[in-house]
């Protein structure tokens, strides 16, 4: 008993398991992974959540923050609102379309300026964003051509074209007819 007792100390001792240690070098541990995953939640959660304590924040902080939020919804439901008025009065909204003829043009290309720095960013980078994933799809066409022409040559092997054996002149075919043809 000692002996055995001695050879699970070397490979088992000082609380360590050289058998799991191993296998940790060529497969991930499913539980630790799983502990590291939930950590990294708990750690995001808790980030994402400080930034919306508004206990730390001032008066003025929070009525920034509600400022910051109110511009793309307040547009949408004024367009909304817009058809509304022009569906239940037309005249009072086309009074009211009459009076933005009246707006100059250089009025008109200031609003346009501050809308487009406003929400022009966001636009920028999702236009770049489609560019570039439309620049690697067509990246990628010809190789998608090749592929599409070695799957076709898959289908439809090249055979030369042998034109067809007239069996009346061979002349194998021929002698053997013959022989066919005597008696034994």
């Amino acid at each position: 008993m000692g002996l055995i007792e001695r050879m699970f100390s070397v490979v088992f001792g000082n609380g360590r398991n050289a058998i799991v240690e191993t296998a940790e070098v060529f497969r991930i541990n499913a539980e630790a992974d799983a502990a590291r995953a939930a950590d990294m939640r708990v750690q995001a959660l808790s980030q994402h959540g400080a930034e919306f304590t508004i206990a730390r924040q001032g008066r003025f902080d929070r009525f920034m923050d509600g400022l910051n939020r109110m511009p793309r919804p307040l547009l949408v439901f004024s367009m909304l609102g817009l058809f509304g008025a022009a569906m239940v009065d037309p005249i009072w909204f086309s009074a009211r379309m009459q009076g933005l003829q009246l707006v100059p043009e250089p009025l008109w290309w200031l609003m346009g300026a501050v809308v487009s720095f406003y929400f022009g960013a966001r636009h920028q980078i999702k236009g770049q964003e489609f560019q570039r994933s439309l620049a690697e799809t067509m990246a990628r066409a010809p190789q998608v051509v090749t592929n599409i022409d070695r799957l076709n040559d898959l289908r439809e092997p090249d055979v030369p074209d042998v034109p067809p054996v007239d069996p009346d002149e061979n002349p194998a075919l021929a002698a053997w007819r013959a022989s066919q043809d005597r008696p034994q």
